[in-house]
């Protein structure tokens, strides 16, 4: 080959690498631009002041960013936002971006007692209860008699009637602030305060269960936020 040919052949080599280094880098760059980077400024119910990619805006819960960010929940203390399928749950100036890392979810883990109930310390609107995982009722359960040990203002909910292993009996339906189990705390959860002294444990129901994962491993319920 001579000189002329050899010259000629070196400059299409070097355009064919400069063009393909420029490809990677916009590939690269369509990478880095479709994991937006998302930090919250603002909460309150119903939406979230997010700032995406150092733009400040607005949205709405239900609503989607040009970004492709999806504001699935809000309310004061959180939000829970989507991109490309998988949910996040943030708080005030906690930011994501390509390098986020899925926080382990809270997972309780409860032993099956001797009778073969599944028993669980937690707390009803801060106060320290004792739980009995009952997937049976309809809603957190309790006896007025708890219900005034842990002073909640059960005679403003609605007066219900319940059906019970006794019969039918009166009662009141109401929501709780929070309920927590373990590591695991819901927000406004529906209970039913049954006038009397019986049931003797306040009953984990289906209000409270229906918003988690459950399931028995090897004789060990498994409890698990889903966020």
């Amino acid at each position: 080959m001579d000189a002329k040919h050899t010259k000629r052949f070196s400059l299409m080599l070097v355009l064919i690498t400069a063009l393909a280094l420029s490809a990677f880098v916009l590939t690269l760059s369509t990478l880095v631009l479709a994991a937006p980077i998302v930090e919250v400024k603002g909460l309150f119910k119903g939406g979230a002041i997010l700032v995406i990619n150092g733009q400040q805006q607005l949205l709405k819960q239900g609503k989607t960013s040009p970004e492709g960010v999806m504001l699935v929940e809000a309310s004061s203390k959180f939000a829970v936002i989507e991109i490309e399928g998988q949910r996040r749950k943030l708080t005030l100036s906690r930011a994501i971006g390509g390098v986020y890392i899925e926080p382990e979810k809270p997972t309780v883990r409860l032993p099956s007692g001797h009778n073969g109930h599944y028993i669980a310390r937690g707390k009803i609107n801060g106060a320290s209860v004792e739980f009995m995982v009952d997937t049976g009722a309809s809603a957190i359960s309790m006896s007025s008699a708890t219900a005034d040990s842990l002073r909640l203002p059960y005679k403003k909910g609605t007066p219900t009637r319940v059906s019970t292993a006794n019969g039918v009996a009166s009662g009141f339906e109401m929501n709780l602030s929070s309920v927590t189990v373990g590591t695991i705390t819901l927000n406004n959860v529906r209970a039913i305060v049954i006038t009397g002294t019986s049931p003797y444990q306040v009953l984990l129901g289906n209000s409270f269960l229906s918003r988690i994962d459950m399931q028995v491993d090897k004789g060990v319920l498994v409890l698990q936020s889903r966020y």
